[in-house]
């Protein structure tokens, strides 16, 4: 037997020893309730723990309760205290007063960091070469240099200076590489089996989002306003009708953005695991060797499913920074009105 079949065959074995929920089922009698074969929504949604190689790791809690603040190595600790309960899955207070502000290390924000601080190793590290003149006056030495040189012309030449004016787009280009080499580590993080992309998480894209927002509108010059809400040339009429639909795709802008990368990467998480999870859905209705004989097909796909993932992840830090630079050059951007109608001018008088 091939050695890479011998190992296809032995990953859905593995996987059923480590699955807690198949062997709860099988050792569960009738009157005790039966819970999910496969939890898919856990595996996507924020925790107040950070698993990393089969380790369980607490996070602290951070609350904010009528102006008072708590902070707590971890849940247990909050609840051992006895300032505070779980009440329905929610942390409350012990006297019923809820939490007014939620600042907990979350699973989410801790891979939020990790692409973060990725980022920057890898930009201080290749800007610690092209220091030395690796680079610059001779060619990127190493795979590792080449990917990110590859990465950093395409962002300058191919989105920041395509869709930004010549004479601005070089302040942009530290924004946009940087948000693009973060959601990239981001995305990329889904693929490990204990680790989430926390770009699924909508508070996080939205936080992305808003920062593209408020960079577009401080980069928005006086002719980008007057379009917003003067629309020159235009009836007054016509503009009771423009002003509100344009002060409305101010925000729709980021809002679609936001949007767009949650749900491609919350959607791919939520395929993988359901896919994945069919192993145990078999094993549990039909036994373990129907379960173990169907595993071939879901692992190959789910395979198939990781290469198309990890191409996704690419290519939505991709999208998200592209509509970030269209969005940054249409509010930048210069229209000359002065030279159009000398322009126009000049040529009323020569057909004269």
């Amino acid at each position: 037997m091939p050695l890479a079949l011998r190992h296809l065959l032995l990953l859905p074995l593995f996987l059923l020893v480590l699955n807690p929920s198949v062997s709860a089922n099988n050792s569960t009698d009738d009157a005790q309730p039966v819970e999910p074969v496969i939890d898919v929504m856990g595996k996507v949604l924020d925790h107040d723990y950070l698993m990393i190689l089969g380790a369980t790791i607490p996070l602290p809690r951070i609350f904010l309760v009528d102006g008072d603040w708590y902070f707590y190595a971890n849940t247990q600790s909050a609840i051992a205290s006895d300032e505070f309960q779980r009440v329905e899955g929610e942390i409350v207070r012990a006297d019923g007063a809820p939490v007014s502000l939620d600042m907990s290390i979350t699973s989410h924000l801790m891979y939020v960091w990790f692409g973060i601080i990725l980022a920057l190793i890898c930009t201080i590290w290749a800007a610690r070469r092209y220091k030395r003149g690796v680079g610059r006056n001779v060619e990127p030495q190493g795979t590792a240099h080449n990917i990110f040189e590859v990465f950093f012309v395409f962002i300058r030449d191919d989105i920041a200076k395509e869709y930004i004016s010549a004479d601005k787009y070089k302040r942009y280009v530290p924004y946009l590489f940087s948000v693009f080499m973060a959601i990239t580590f981001m995305n990329l993080f889904g693929l490990l089996p204990w680790g989430v992309s926390a770009t699924a998480d909508l508070t996080v894209t939205a936080t992305l989002a808003g920062i593209t927002f408020f960079i577009t509108q401080f980069s928005g010059t006086k002719d980008y306003w007057r379009h917003v809400f003067i629309f020159p040339g235009v009836h007054p009429l016509i503009r009771i009708i423009l002003t509100p639909v344009e002060i409305l795709g101010l925000f729709t802008k980021p809002f679609a953005l936001a949007i767009r990368l949650f749900a491609n990467m919350l959607s791919g998480k939520i395929l993988i695991v359901c896919i994945l999870g069919l192993i145990f859905i078999f094993t549990d209705i039909f036994g373990p060797l129907i379960g173990v004989s169907s595993s071939i097909v879901w692992v190959s796909l789910t395979a198939a499913l990781y290469i198309l993932k990890a191409f996704i992840a690419l290519l939505q830090a991709y999208i998200f920074t592209m509509l970030s630079a269209v969005f940054i050059g249409m509010a930048a951007e210069e229209h000359h009105h002065e030279d159009h109608d000398t322009n126009v001018a000049t040529a009323t008088e020569v057909t004269t």
